[in-house]
């Protein structure tokens, strides 16, 4: 929980409510759309399906946590009809609500990517601990760094996490290739793959959205542009990636109840 710099102008505080705002009914209406399907896929996808479901749940929940706290860090009124003024009020910003919710949430969307592609046990037991582990090691060396407004502290949390996020990415886009050709129809496949990538693409913009402070913006700007990447860069890697993880479960439900499995 970092102060927040004081000088917001009505757009810069108006652009953070609407991404966290955004945020809110993205997760929200997700959750619900995720569990309303659990019966239109197959006893097999419904633990993956289920896990997307919490996945967009506790974000739900967190962005709620945080779209309050960002409220009740200011007051914005207008004097006499003219144009609104933001000022502090001096209660905390709580930002680390979103290093709780990637804490709890980073790993369970590996491990239901894992899961639906349905795996051998061994090979999903074990990179389940494996992903969900490193993911967890880096959420949890980059916020020492993200609290921080010494930028060569920041740096070198950022360098740290940067380990284990290059395992995970690189275990996505290569380590599971071979999962991803033996899937029981080129649309499954297709589907586990787009899955894959859009997890590589929207992960990639959380660092670049970690360095915002570290590369000459400062102030009310920066702030701004750290929770609007991070609000889309969110809602790309959960719940877009939910409603991939959702297609793929019914498009192998469709093909393992049609008996038209594909031999590997």
């Amino acid at each position: 929980m970092a102060p927040l710099p004081d000088g917001f102008s009505y757009a810069e505080w108006n652009a953070t409510y609407n991404g966290l705002s955004f945020g809110i009914a993205a997760m929200g209406s997700a959750t619900i759309f995720f569990w309303l399907q659990l019966p239109n896929v197959t006893k097999s996808y419904r633990t993956a399906l289920t896990i997307t479901g919490i996945v967009t749940l506790i974000a739900t929940y967190h962005y709620i946590r945080i779209f309050n706290s960002w409220s009740e860090a200011f007051t914005v009124a207008s004097k006499d009809g003219g144009d609104y003024e933001v000022t502090l009020t001096g209660a905390p910003f709580n930002d680390g609500y979103r290093y709780v919710d990637w804490l709890l949430t980073v790993p369970l969307l590996l491990i239901e990517l894992i899961l639906v592609m349905k795996l051998p046990q061994a090979e999903t037991v074990s990179l389940s601990w494996k992903l969900g582990l490193a993911s967890a090691l880096m959420v949890a060396l980059g916020y020492p760094g993200e609290i921080q407004e010494d930028l060569s502290v920041r740096w070198f949390w950022w360098c740290l996490s940067m380990i284990p996020f290059c395992y995970v990415v690189f275990t996505l886009a290569v380590g599971l290739a071979e999962a991803t050709s033996k899937q029981p129809s080129p649309a499954a496949a297709s589907l586990a793959s787009a899955a894959r990538y859009l997890t590589v693409f929207s992960w990639l913009t959380y660092p670049f959205v970690y360095m915002v402070k570290s590369v000459g913006l400062a102030g009310p700007a920066a702030t701004m542009y750290e929770q609007v990447g991070y609000s889309i860069a969110d809602v790309m890697a959960k719940a877009v990636f939910g409603v991939l993880i959702w297609a793929l479960a019914a498009e192998k439900s469709a093909v393992e109840e049609s008996g038209k499995l594909l031999p590997n």
